[in-house]
């Protein structure tokens, strides 16, 4: 829980830096982060960045090479000011939560969307559209297919689940038909 809170703290700090430079530069921190995170997700990357045998100025001077260029300066000092403070384990951390802010300032939630099926681009583009009369928010949705699913479609945003798939509702038609048996 206490590593939450430090990566909500500096992706609150970030997304300060990035509306004092403009509306513009939300967006772009927002893509320099995932840039960020993607790079550091590996697992190789992850040792060179926590173990004790590198020493921050290697640290820094490896994040400085692959990100010069890519993204803001005043985003890599950011980074810079991270690894000074040892919290560089926490960049993936940092990112999400640094997504999560910037989509809850713009009104998008983001759904992870398990299918029983590839569904087409007017089938998405339904469901999309489904979500955010549902939901009150633009939804931008992660579709997975799911064989194991017998049709419908289980839908993941945040802590809640919408189960709208043939197994649920054939086990609630199940429950009631007891109920009513039963009663």
């Amino acid at each position: 829980m206490r590593s939450e809170i430090i990566a909500r703290n500096y992706a609150e700090t970030l997304l300060e830096l990035a509306r004092r430079q403009g509306p513009g530069a939300v967006e772009e921190y927002a893509g320099a982060m995932q840039l960020l995170a993607d790079a550091t997700s590996g697992a190789r990357v992850r040792e060179f960045l926590s173990t004790p045998r590198v020493s921050a100025p290697e640290r820094k001077d490896a994040l400085r090479k692959a990100l010069q260029g890519k993204v803001p300066e005043l985003f890599l000092r950011f980074v810079m000011v991270v690894v000074d403070k040892r919290r560089q384990a926490l960049l993936p951390d940092i990112a999400h939560e640094y997504r999560r802010l910037v989509d809850e300032q713009m009104g998008r939630v983001r759904v992870d969307v398990h299918i029983s099926h590839e569904p087409d681009a007017a089938l998405q583009e339904q469901i999309a559209r489904a979500l955010a009369g549902r939901l009150g928010k633009t939804v931008i949705p992660s579709f997975t297919v799911d064989p194991s699913l017998l049709g419908g479609m289980v839908v993941r945003y945040g802590e809640e689940i919408l189960d709208g798939s043939v197994r649920s509702r054939a086990a609630g038609l199940r429950r009631r038909l007891t109920e009513v048996a039963n009663g």
